[in-house]
């Protein structure tokens, strides 16, 4: 779920992302000010990105592939993009593939420094995603139901961005305890999405995260991921999200209805769940 959270303690004003390679953190490849285009998947491959970071000071196995663009050694290989809060510490990571460097110019922003325009192939970095990351850096992710403003396709970058920060986030804090009690309002569940940000804000707060699909909501429910089981979830205005909650899903070898299914789930994992 992305590189291991740490300080980079290498990190200046304004440098928001960071690359190393996938093989080693002693293989840093340097900071980046910007990173425009790394959420802006390009039109004709989904996970295919061309990125310009500016601001850099090319390290290691960047550095070398800079020495060599136009060549077939500009590849510099796997990474962990990472995204940096004010302090240089890691937010969260992704993992690029084939970083290749393309150009290379002096940046305008500091002597010494270039801007370089890579191409690397990405999917989990979803569009509308840097939004969401930036109210992290910023402290601005701080009050409930900031996911309710966003259109249907921006949730998914939303929680994507949960999912990834979760670790930040946490900033190592346990679970809660079992017994907890824990509220959801049904007021704004209109699909799955919905559903999932309802429920992570619920157990983590503001931006948290608490599943994602099916499978990684069972997952959490068996503990690691804020909440132990047995707690209590109170459903508030149910009934509106289980008018909406109608789209029929496989459970084994039947289909019923996906709020039903959530029902099941939640129940199986010791969740006593009371709808209101």
């Amino acid at each position: 779920m992305g590189g291991v959270m740490q300080t980079s303690g290498r990190g200046g004003e304004g440098q928001r992302y960071a690359l190393t390679s996938d093989e080693g953190d002693s293989d840093f490849w340097g900071f980046a000010h910007e990173a425009e285009g790394m959420f802006t998947p390009l039109s004709d491959e989904e996970g295919a990105r061309r990125v310009h970071l500016t601001g850099c000071l090319p390290q290691g196995g960047l550095l070398r592939s800079v020495e060599h663009v136009g060549s077939g050694r500009a590849v510099a290989g796997n990474a962990w993009f990472d995204l940096l809060d004010g302090d240089g510490a890691t937010m969260g990571s992704y993992f690029v593939n084939e970083v290749t460097v393309i150009d290379v110019k002096p940046a305008a922003c500091g002597a010494g420094l270039v801007d370089l325009t890579v191409t690397l192939w990405c999917q989990n970095a979803l569009a509308g995603a840097e939004q969401v990351w930036d109210l992290i850096r910023t402290g601005r992710l701080n009050r409930p139901g900031m996911w309710q403003e966003l259109a249907p396709e921006d949730r998914r970058a939303w929680l994507s961005v949960a999912l990834w920060s979760q670790e930040y986030q946490r900033q190592g804090r346990p679970d809660a305890p079992a017994g907890q009690v824990f509220t959801v309002d049904g007021r704004h569940i209109v699909d799955r999405d919905t559903f999932y940000c309802a429920i992570g804000e619920s157990v983590n707060g503001p931006g948290g995260y608490f599943g994602w699909n099916l499978d990684a909501l069972e997952d959490c429910l068996r503990g690691g991921w804020g909440a132990t089981a047995p707690f209590t979830l109170h459903w508030d205005s149910s009934a509106e999200a289980r008018a909406r909650l109608v789209e029929r899903v496989p459970a084994g070898d039947r289909e019923v209805a996906l709020f039903d299914l959530l029902l099941e789930i939640l129940e199986e994992a010791r969740v006593s769940v009371i709808l209101q």
